[in-house]
């Protein structure tokens, strides 16, 4: 009889430790339900994150001047291509004047250089048609002269008209060449001129500050009446239309997720509002939460990056706004 009360006092305590270890098993995973085969895999994933915005920051280039137009405020939208900010222009104004000048008298010194060249070319034509008569006329008094028709001093008359009209013809020549090099170099200053003007254009433009995207004004750096550098901030601009969730994934996560994976988007200020997004990107360099690791089981601190691009067509979301993601897991080694 106190050998069956033994035996049943032992089965009671095997069976209070089995107890025991389920209890403790169940508080060391907290987030894993067990079935009688084991583990039951997640099947979905939730991260906590914030939504962040490409953001510019604008500035003027190459004009350093007064700001005396700035019409937007911080938190206003302003559509792509306007005029967010412009600084006095007048120095600016006076440069495209004077390089417009520059190229009308440039215009005028090829136009002339032309004409030179025209009126060389007819120099030569003349010249050369001269040189052909001179040399005509000299063999033929140099025939007759052989043959003792005409004297010495005729012959001598008709080789210095020919030996003149072909230095005429060599000097000529060589005038023709310098007028096509004048052309040549006035050509060049009228496109250097052109240049110029362009430059000066370009950077009267530059005076004003226009939008490059569609967006909101997060930050505004100066005020009317100040005076700006090249490169100053003057804004700070965000795109609405081109929105992410930066979030974290944990090292055990990561063989569960890929890119272009789809998730759902959900914030406190929409409740019940769902906003689409995919995963467009995964780091590639971890971090440890603590950054030093100690022993191999804080591994599963080793965290991974993540961004998922939201659809934001109502601009309802903003930059810095708390948010969750639900990412549907695939199962666990599946291609």
């Amino acid at each position: 009889m106190v050998r069956r009360k033994r035996y049943a006092s032992l089965i009671v305590a095997a069976a209070a430790l089995v107890a025991l270890g389920l209890v403790v098993a169940t508080f060391e995973r907290p987030f894993s339900s067990f079935g009688l085969f084991g583990e039951r895999e997640r099947e979905s994933l939730v991260l906590s994150g914030n939504i962040e915005a490409h953001e510019s920051v604008l500035s003027f280039k190459d004009v350093q001047s007064r700001i005396t137009v700035l019409p937007f405020d911080e938190g206003q939208w302003v559509e792509k291509g306007v005029a967010l900010a412009q600084v006095d222009d007048s120095d600016y104004r006076q440069q495209e004047v004077i390089a417009a000048q520059t190229l009308r008298v440039q215009e005028r010194q090829l136009a002339l250089a032309i004409r030179n060249l025209e009126a060389a070319k007819r120099t030569v034509a003349s010249d050369k048609a001269d040189l052909a008569q001179k040399t005509l006329d000299y063999h033929r008094y140099q025939d007759l002269w052989t043959q003792a028709v005409v004297p010495t001093q005729t012959r001598d008359l008709a080789e210095t008209a020919f030996k003149q009209s072909e230095a005429n013809y060599q000097r000529d020549t060589a005038l023709q060449a310098a007028a096509v090099e004048s052309v040549a170099v006035a050509r060049a200053n009228v496109k250097n001129a052109e240049n110029s003007l362009k430059l000066a254009r370009i950077i009267l433009g530059y005076t004003t500050l226009y939008a490059p995207f569609s967006g909101v004004i997060l930050v505004r750096n100066a005020e009317l009446g100040e005076v700006v550098q090249p490169g100053t901030p003057v804004f700070t601009l965000a795109d609405l239309d081109h929105l992410w969730l930066r979030a974290y994934i944990n090292e055990p996560d990561l063989g569960r997720v890929r890119f272009g994976q789809s998730a759902i988007v959900t914030t406190d200020s929409y409740p019940g509002h769902q906003y689409h997004g995919r995963i467009s990107l995964i780091s590639e360099n971890a971090e440890f939460t603590p950054k030093s690791v100690e022993t191999h089981a804080e591994r599963i601190t080793l965290v991974y990056r993540i961004r998922i691009d939201i659809h934001n067509p109502t601009h309802e979301l903003k930059p810095g706004m708390p948010a969750d993601a639900t990412i549907r897991l695939k199962p666990a080694g599946a291609p």
